[in-house]
């Protein structure tokens, strides 16, 4: 552990650089700014790099300081919830971390059934496109999305999904939607982190090309799903993730769902070593059977 750099000195970084500021900094770890800058100064003399740039305007990260926030915020943020539970007696707490939409969409409105399932477990849930780093203690279980390619952990598949072209009843309606070849004619939303994109499924059911250009982009499958409930496009998402929109028919397959792309694009991953832990347990085994429950919907 000696090349971790004094504790002090890292939640000095942390905080001017959340803040962009050493005064407030200073302010908030009740120190001088001049004892803040030793701070960043012996950790970067430490480092080797150049955490943050300073100018006339402000402060602000280097490249090196962002990724370094990237890993070391989590780390910190681990410590500091950690001793929170600590203090207030919490002796059983899981770590959850998820993509967002997923998180957003899927799981949120299902965590009351766990709660009321397992009230014995304190659930911090932390959400975010960046994968968390089991190394650094940031998470107990990890639900990724996208291809799985994460060695020396445990993978598990949650669930199949249907990728299909979605679109208000409305929208549909009004340009008579029948056939794959008006889509060319039409705006379609772009899901920037899908590992579907319009390409695959054009490819797969037609023998068009995908537009140079789309009407509208976005790096979340909320914002794709709300734009086309607000009849902006015709956005090609997840069933499961659209679920709550189908059901409410605010969103309906285009074309029907058999013209879907079927994947399985979010799994369950946590290192080896936390599977004997209660709350692991119990999280995995009330999420896999949230998952069968909605194949059952679904058939």
């Amino acid at each position: 552990m000696s090349s971790i750099p004094a504790i002090a000195n890292l939640l000095a970084f942390e905080s001017v650089a959340r803040r962009r500021s050493f005064a407030l900094a200073a302010a908030e770890l009740h120190l001088t700014p001049s004892a803040v800058s030793h701070q960043i100064a012996r950790l970067e003399s430490d480092l080797g790099v150049r955490l943050f740039e300073r100018s006339a305007h402000g402060v602000r990260l280097s490249y090196a300081g962002t990724r370094y926030l990237d890993r070391v915020g989590g780390a910190l943020s681990a410590i500091s919830t950690a001793t929170e539970d600590l203090r207030e007696g919490v002796g059983n707490s899981l770590y959850v971390h998820c993509a967002p939409s997923i998180a957003s969409l899927w799981l949120m409105p299902r965590l009351r059934r766990f709660a009321q399932a397992h009230p014995d477990i304190s659930l911090n849930l932390s959400a975010a496109h960046t994968q968390s780093d089991f190394a650094l203690g940031q998470a107990d279980i990890d639900i990724r999305y996208g291809v799985p390619q994460w060695g020396n952990l445990v993978v598990e598949p949650l669930f199949e999904e249907r990728i299909v072209p979605l679109a208000s009843p409305e929208f549909v309606r009004e340009r008579r939607l029948s056939r794959i070849d008006q889509l060319l004619d039409m705006p379609l939303i772009q899901s920037n982190v899908s590992i579907v994109q319009w390409s695959d499924w054009l490819q797969a059911f037609s023998d068009k090309r995908a537009p140079e250009r789309y009407a509208l982009r976005f790096d979340r499958a909320q914002m794709s799903l709300d734009a086309a409930t607000q009849g902006l496009g015709i956005a090609l998402e997840s069933d499961v993730n659209a679920a709550g929109h189908l059901a409410e028919r605010k969103l309906k397959p285009v074309f029907g769902l058999d013209k879907a792309i079927r994947v399985k694009a979010h799994f369950l991953v946590y290192p080896q070593r936390h599977a004997g832990r209660p709350a692991v347990e119990a999280f995995l085994a009330w999420v896999h059977s949230e998952a069968a429950r909605q194949r059952v919907r679904r058939a």
